[in-house]
């Protein structure tokens, strides 16, 4: 109870403009007609929810109301809710970390990358999991500076070179020294990879054939980090990061500071990608595994 108090107060800010469209869209119709569901469809995506999964979304609440003989709008706020945690819910499964366990951080600058290895790593810790950390964004000095406080923090080994230096070279290193130390869990940086930058792109994919090559027996996990607040642009970035390599889970961060967090039922729908972690504050344990029926209750609720 209180990990899902934390998404409800978390998703504060989503629950107020999704609800509030919705309701202005119901306000002033008696019955559900043909005018209730393009209203309907504008407040949904006004809410970040995106355009395609909206259509989606209204398409199947005709259905619905056809099915079950509905004619008063306020059955529309019920239907709504079971529609959209079946999206959420659609193929999902229970993250597993496994051991020795590999997870690449990748994502563009400013999503929050370097705190939520952090926290990751903070948390993996108070589980008595044996954590390394591989300060990978050689480009950004503050990023090593910022893991070596966390790694510090959480009592766990950062492995990091000089500013500026090969990230491969980090990454082969930390794969040596996670394997020497037998390390439980290794969590990588990366620098914020620019989708138009296609050598970064191509870095990131020699860093996978290190850990591939050199560590096969961890099972590998790549997380693309997403701010929620960029709403629709979260969703593209997530587009091109899934066309570049092969993404296997998101996190969203910043979730508690933005009314856009509609936007992960357009990622889920859109991309089939699940869910792992979400970020509903600042504190060390705001980082949250992403329960998709949690998150359906918490909006409407």
């Amino acid at each position: 109870m209180a990990i899902f108090s934390k998404i409800l107060k978390g998703l504060a800010k989503t629950r107020e403009n999704v609800i509030s469209g919705v309701e202005n869209a119901l306000r002033g119709f008696a019955t559900i007609d043909e005018e209730l569901f393009e209203q309907l469809e504008e407040a949904l995506i006004m809410s970040d929810v995106g355009v395609e999964t909206s259509m989606f979304i209204v398409e199947q609440l005709r259905d619905r109301v056809k099915a079950e003989r509905a004619t008063e709008p306020e059955r529309i706020k019920e239907l709504l809710a079971a529609q959209i945690a079946e999206i959420l819910c659609d193929g999902e499964s229970e993250f597993e970390l496994g051991c020795p366990a590999v997870i690449l951080m990748v994502g563009v600058n400013g999503v929050g990358k370097t705190t939520t290895i952090g926290k990751l790593a903070h948390n993996y810790a108070a589980q008595g999991l044996r954590v390394m950390i591989a300060a990978g964004d050689t480009f950004r000095a503050a990023a090593i500076d910022q893991l070596q406080v966390w790694g510090d923090r959480a009592g766990v080994d950062v492995i990091r070179h000089q500013e500026n230096s090969d990230p491969a070279a980090v990454i082969f290193d930390a794969v040596q020294a996670a394997k020497a130390r037998t390390a439980d869990v290794l969590i990588c940086d990366t620098a914020g990879r620019l989708h138009n930058k296609k050598n970064l792109m191509e870095e990131l994919k020699k860093m996978l054939r290190i850990i591939n090559h050199n560590y096969h027996e961890a099972r590998l996990h790549v997380f693309l980090a997403l701010d929620a607040t960029t709403g629709q642009n979260a969703l593209q970035q997530a587009k091109v990061f899934k066309e570049a390599v092969e993404i296997n889970g998101l996190i969203l961060t910043k979730l508690d500071g933005t009314a856009k967090g509609g936007i992960i039922i357009a990622i889920k729908h859109e991309l089939k990608l699940p869910v792992r972690f979400v970020g509903v504050g600042e504190g060390v344990d705001d980082l949250q595994d992403f329960v998709a029926d949690d998150f359906a209750k918490a909006v409407f609720e």
